[in-house]
């Protein structure tokens, strides 16, 4: 209506016969014309910025605009203002990969068409350069492991890095392989491990250790440069053992006669995080960046977990970004993470209060303290508190079963045969005392069981455990069967009702006085013997 208007009222001034009698002077006309031109760019104005016909018309011109000056992007080059993040060869970054329709910034993004903004990720396999890289600012977001990120964070305290969300949980991307003749984690007792030191892989072979009774002190490490050296390593039948990289465990496989995979993140679940980090002084800067970066990430990363297009469109994106995998590959490397949605990141955060998982604090502050005891942190660490960052998240809104947390697994019941009859990957020996022929939990024997052993059932949440209850032989050996299998039965009922670990996931078995680790024959030996074994157990 608007347009139509202004081209009635110049058809009827210029036409109309009574203006200045039938006689126009120059200047009227000059008043005239001067008069549509404002009502046309007055009309015009409004226009653009009151309908949808004008509001699209800008969008468009935006579009054109920004096509036009893009040309840094069109050429390699990112766009100075785009948000650069530093990744390495591994699936679990395909969200924000998928979501911004390839790696490099580019205008068919769905940031910058939802967002407005442009993102490049840039492939940084050497864990050194890719450091120097973050502390130059040449890029604002760069991959950690929060497992391992404390053996690092105070180096970085002067440019004060901080957590700002979680990518993924590895789900199989890291395995420990073995060669012939080793069976489970005290078999490693002695024996050569390959593994690249304060990454990951470091963080996966302390936390299978400490659930076998062990430390890095019973093994010979043999330390590498990476998960791939430390492959190649195996495959030369230089060590024993060695922690890689999937998919370099099925060529270590193939390449080492009678090799096997003893353990791998599928079932220690909750252990290898991936996070980004950022500086301080970049999120003060980019609030409004931030959350949205974050948000359109979350809705990459559900698309790819619930719908198996994306997922195949998001391993082709991948393919066709690292060096030397193909299709297939990416597949493998996604399918071997949890790509966390908007709901695990909730978890990590701690803003769940009803989540008794595993937690970024709680594993920031495990590991930091494991790796100072063993003398690989010189100084103060950073608190959780000093180095994560959940503005983005709780700034956030996402709803829906797609973005919703991942529930715990499922197992089925199994009978006592079946559970007796699992393979041990590892066992951890807890002494709890009991009174004298009772099998009630004391306040005590919580806390030892707080402190021993649940943080391994967390970390390893996707592995059954079997709870085999002890004793001396004095008294019947019937007696002891009974009073033996009430006492592991006890013990499950505490870490499921307390702790919410799904029943079925536990095998329980007394075993009375039949499995002695020591002799009977002095006070030593009998305390000894009066303990409960806590089993990893492969499925």
């Amino acid at each position: 209506m608007a347009g139509r208007s202004i081209f009635n009222f110049q058809f009827s001034i210029l036409n109309s016969p009574n203006i200045m009698g039938n006689r126009l002077t120059p200047f009227s006309k000059l008043l005239i014309t001067l008069l549509i031109v404002a009502v046309v760019v007055l009309g015009g104005r409004w226009l653009l910025n009151n309908t949808d016909f004008g509001n699209g018309l800008k969008n468009k011109a935006d579009a054109e605009n920004t096509n036009t000056s893009n040309s840094d992007s069109e050429s390699g080059e990112a766009p100075s203002d785009a948000i650069k993040i530093g990744v390495v060869t591994w699936g679990g970054y395909a969200g924000g990969q998928y979501f911004n329709e390839g790696f490099k910034a580019n205008t068919n993004s769905r940031f910058y068409k939802d967002y407005g903004f442009q993102v490049d990720f840039k492939v940084l396999d050497d864990f050194v350069a890719s450091r120097d890289a973050f502390k130059r600012g040449d890029i604002d977001l760069l991959w950690a492991t929060i497992d391992a990120f404390p053996t690092e964070a105070g180096e970085m305290a002067d440019i004060q890095p901080q957590v700002v969300l979680q990518a993924d949980w590895s789900r199989g991307g890291d395995a420990i392989v073995v060669r012939r003749g080793i069976g489970s984690v005290a078999d490693l007792k002695g024996k050569k491990i390959a593994v690249a030191e304060l990454t990951p892989s470091h963080s996966f072979l302390l936390w299978l250790l400490e659930a076998g009774g062990m430390t890095e002190k019973d093994v010979q490490l043999i330390k590498q440069a990476s998960a791939i050296d430390a492959a190649e390593a195996f495959k030369a039948q230089q060590v024993d053992a060695a922690v890689v990289w999937s998919p370099d465990d099925e060529a270590c496989l193939s390449a080492v006669a009678g090799s096997r995979v003893l353990e791998s993140s599928k079932s220690a679940s909750n252990i290898i995080a991936d996070v980004f980090i950022a500086k301080k002084e970049w999120i003060d800067k980019n609030p409004k960046r931030l959350q949205q970066l974050y948000e359109g990430w979350m809705k990459g990363a559900a698309e790819i977990n619930s719908d198996p297009a994306a997922k195949r469109r998001a391993a082709k994106i991948l393919s066709e970004n690292f060096e030397g995998i193909n299709e297939e590959w990416a597949m493998k490397a996604i399918d071997n993470v949890r790509l966390c949605t908007h709901g695990d990141n909730l978890n990590f955060y701690g803003q769940n209060p009803e989540y008794k998982g595993v937690t970024g604090d709680r594993l920031y502050g495990r590991m930091s303290q494991v790796y100072a005891d063993l003398g690989y942190i010189k100084g103060r660490t950073p608190s959780w508190r000093e180095i994560s960052n959940s503005t983005a998240v709780r700034a956030t809104n996402l709803t829906g079963p797609e973005h919703d947390a991942e529930g715990q697994k499922t197992f089925t019941d199994l009978t006592k045969k079946q559970g007796a009859e699992k393979e041990t990957i590892a066992t951890k020996r807890v002494s709890i005392n009991f009174r004298s022929g009772e099998y009630q939990l004391d306040e005590n024997a919580k806390y030892i069981i707080d402190k021993e052993f649940v943080e391994i059932a967390r970390a390893f949440a996707n592995a059954r455990i079997r709870i085999e209850g002890n004793t001396d032989d004095v008294g019947s050996k019937a007696t002891n069967v009974a009073l033996s299998q009430k006492r592991a039965d006890a013990v499950r009922d505490y870490l499921v009702k307390e702790h919410g670990m799904p029943r079925n996931r536990f095998i329980v078995i007394g075993n009375g006085p039949d499995n002695p680790i020591a002799p009977n024959t002095d006070d030593a030996g009998k305390a000894k013997n009066r303990r409960t074994d806590f089993e990893l157990v492969r499925e």
